[in-house]
């Protein structure tokens, strides 16, 4: 079993991160906002600290905006960034 942190806090990341209790972080752009800093330099941040995976998630809500902005997300860190896409039942064409 993996435990993943939900959260933006740095801090809070890095004192899991430290008692070995975390495998990897997910976070979206919402929880990032509240911690009032840039979005890829958090994210960068947690991938320096957290050596697992890291999720960061498209705001597009169109195939071509979440290529995009996957390739950038990949872009803070090719190994451990983890690019979620907010898919909906609505967005499914079946």
């Amino acid at each position: 079993m993996d435990i993943f942190a939900d959260t933006a806090d740095i801090e809070e990341i890095k004192k899991l991160n430290d008692l070995g209790i975390i495998d990897g972080v997910t976070t979206n752009p919402t929880l990032i906002a509240k911690s009032g800093r840039d979005l890829r330099e958090v994210l960068g941040e947690i991938c320096d600290v957290v050596r697992g995976p890291v999720s960061g998630e498209t705001v597009s809500t169109d195939a071509e905006g979440m290529i995009r902005e996957g390739r950038w997300l990949r872009e803070i860190d090719d190994t451990y960034m983890v690019v979620k896409v907010p898919l909906t039942a609505e967005g499914i064409k079946a």
